[in-house]
């Protein structure tokens, strides 16, 4: 079973397929099996990895409790495992803050960090107002409203319920992610790093909107911006080839000058 060591935490990984390395890092309902479709989507191309935060999936659960502060610290463990130099790290929702922060704790392993439904924790008066504006909105919804489309969950029940089960297997819970925003980096920080930043984000997303990300893109320099029609929150779970074919064009796509050297 692959582990690596954060500070002592045993983190829980797995490693498929070979080509330019993409590391997919779960929101808070999600564990490494929860990329399912991308895994058997994107291993002829290029080599994928999922992680399990701690206290998520097979990861260590076993601390009395969770600080959100130590995620970042889980993803650079795997890379540091695997010794991967170029890594497109993709964040799904809070799980976005966790792959910015450690895009920047190790810029020299990370080439592109994608956030996907999320603004990865950015340090920014304009934009915090804006992502407090939808969490208004969406909060006046069920949770699972927020994160598939009724549509989605009237004609597939199973994979709704199978969404649903998938929290099930974790020890920690979205209050123990919260404070990963906490001082978060500057659009000055992310563009001095040189690690490059796309925003992945769906049309019906409803905890957060297409305005403000297309907000963030317009204020960090430099960055990518992907609006996936039709797609929700979770559209990693519910249009997954359209998110896997965005996923791919982005790895093809965005290239560090390190890279380029």
């Amino acid at each position: 079973m692959p582990l690596a060591d954060s500070d002592g935490t045993s983190i829980y990984y797995e490693r498929h397929g070979s080509g330019p390395a993409i590391l997919f890092v779960h929101g808070s309902g999600g564990h490494h099996a929860a990329w399912w479709q991308q895994v058997a989507a994107l291993r002829e191309e290029f080599t994928v990895l999922t992680v399990d935060l701690r206290g998520f999936g097979r990861s260590d659960s076993s601390m009395a409790e969770f600080d959100g502060q130590d995620f970042p610290g889980d993803v650079v463990a795997v890379l540091d495992r695997e010794d991967i130099t170029d890594a497109m790290l993709v964040g799904q929702s809070i799980g976005s803050v966790a792959a910015l922060r450690a895009g920047l704790l190790r810029p020299e392993r990370v080439s592109s960090v994608v956030l996907g439904h999320s603004l990865g924790g950015i340090s920014h008066p304009e934009l915090k107002e804006l992502a407090a504006a939808d969490r208004a909105e969406a909060v006046k919804l069920p949770v699972i409203d927020r994160l598939l489309t009724r549509s989605f969950q009237r004609e597939r029940a199973d994979l709704t319920f199978l969404f649903q089960q998938m929290g099930t297997f974790n020890v920690a819970r979205m209050q123990d992610l919260r404070n990963l925003d906490t001082n978060g980096p500057s659009l000055e920080e992310i563009e001095a790093s040189g690690v490059k930043v796309a925003l992945l984000a769906g049309e019906k997303d409803a905890v957060l909107s297409v305005k403000t990300v297309t907000r963030a893109h317009e204020l960090l320099a430099g960055s990518h911006l992907e609006i996936v029609p039709d797609a929700p929150h979770s559209m990693y779970w519910e249009t997954p080839g359209p998110y896997n074919a965005a996923v791919a064009r982005l790895r093809r796509t965005l290239t560090a000058p390190k890279e380029a050297a």
